[in-house]
C-alpha cells in the first residue's frame, strides 16, 4: 500500500488551486497518494482520493496545509485530536506558524517525505461555556480563547479566577487567554509578552483595560482560568482562534484550561523559534496587503 499525504488547501487563496493540483501530481510521481477532505475534493473536481479527517489517523503520514496562519489554526483544531502532524506551506501574508513558502516547498518536501524533520509540539487549550450549571459550548484552540465585547456597546466587566482563586475584575474590552503559540498573535497586539513555545503556561492579557495597573499574567498550564461575565456589553462573545464564536450572557462562566491534545508541527532540522521571530516580525508589516494610494 502506498504511503499517503493529507492535503488541506485554502482554495480561497490566490493560486492555491493550481498549487494543490501541482502538489498532487508531484507526490504521485514519487509514489505517494494524496488524500483530500471531501469539501476540497468537491471544489477541485472528481478524480482525487477523498478521506474524512477522522479517518486520517493511521492512513496518512502527515498533513500539508496550504494557506496562511489562519488556515493552519483551523486545521490544527481538527487534526490535533487525531495526532496528525502538520506541515504548513504559506500562501498568506505573514506565515508565522507555517514552515515552507510556495517558492521553496518542492525543494524541501523530499526531506519531509524521507523523515528528515523535527517535531514541534504545541500546547492547545480547551474552552467551555457554563450557563445555569450546564455546558452549552465546548471547543479547543491553538492560539487563544478570547472573551470580548462586541462591536457595539460599553465595556464589559469580567471576573477572573485561577483554579478557583480570585485574581481581579476587569472593566475592559475583553480578556485573552493564550497559549505560548498565541503569544505572538492577538495577545501581542494587546500588549502581552512573547512566550517561547516550549514553556508550559497560559497567558492572560486584558484588552484595553480601564485601569493602568492591569497587566498580563502568566499562569502554569496545570491551572485553569475561569472568567465570569459579570456585566456583559450588548454582544459579548467568546472567540477561539478568531474563527469559532459563542455568544455570552450575564453570569456565564468560561473555563479555559490546557487541552489533553497537542498539535505537532513539522520543521526542518535546525529550525529555531527565535530565528522565525526575528525574521517574521521584520517582514510582517511589509507583507500586509495595502490599497492603492490616492
Amino acid at each position: 500500500m502506498k504511503s499517503a499525504i493529507g492535503i488541506i488547501p485554502n482554495l480561497g487563496k490566490e493560486k492555491c488551486r493550481e498549487f494543490t493540483e501541482e502538489l498532487i501530481v508531484w507526490l504521485k510521481d514519487r509514489g505517494f497518494d494524496a488524500c483530500l477532505p471531501a469539501c476540497a475534493s468537491i471544489a477541485l473536481g472528481h478524480g482525487y482520493r477523498v478521506l474524512a479527517i477522522d479517518e486520517w489517523h493511521g492512513n496518512v503520514d502527515f498533513a500539508v496545509v496550504l494557506g496562511g496562519d489562519g488556515t493552519l489554526l483551523g486545521a490544527a483544531r481538527g487534526l490535533g485530536p487525531w495526532g496528525i502532524p502538520i506541515l504548513g506551506v504559506n500562501l498568506g501574508h505573514f506565515g508565522f506558524l507555517t514552515e515552507l513558502e510556495t517558492g521553496n516547498a518542492f525543494d524541501y518536501l523530499p526531506e519531509f517525505l524521507s523523515g528528515g524533520f523535527t517535531q514541534d509540539e504545541r500546547l492547545m487549550i480547551s474552552a467551555s461555556v457554563i450557563r445555569n450549571g450546564k455546558v452549552v459550548y465546548r471547543s479547543r484552540a491553538l492560539n487563544e480563547a478570547c472573551v470580548t465585547r462586541g462591536p457595539y456597546g460599553r465595556l464589559t466587566v469580567l471576573s477572573l479566577r485561577v483554579s478557583g482563586r480570585d485574581v481581579d475584575t476587569y472593566a475592559a474590552d475583553g480578556l485573552i487567554i493564550s497559549t505560548p503559540t498565541g503569544s505572538t498573535a492577538y495577545s501581542l497586539s494587546a500588549g502581552g509578552p512573547i512566550v517561547a513555545p516550549e514553556i508550559d503556561a497560559l497567558l492572560v492579557t486584558p484588552i484595553c483595560p480601564h485601569t493602568l495597573y492591569s497587566r498580563s499574567i502568566m499562569v502554569p498550564a496545570s491551572e485553569s482560568c475561569e472568567i465570569e461575565v459579570t456585566l456583559p456589553s450588548q454582544s459579548t462573545m467568546l472567540s477561539l482562534d478568531g474563527q469559532e464564536f459563542c455568544s455570552l450572557e450575564k453570569n456565564d462562566m468560561i473555563i479555559v484550561k490546557k487541552s489533553e491534545f497537542k498539535v505537532v508541527l513539522l520543521r526542518r532540522k535546525g529550525w529555531s523559534f527565535y530565528n522565525v521571530l526575528r525574521k517574521k516580525m521584520k517582514e510582517g508589516a511589509a507583507r500586509l496587503p495595502r490599497g492603492d494610494a490616492g
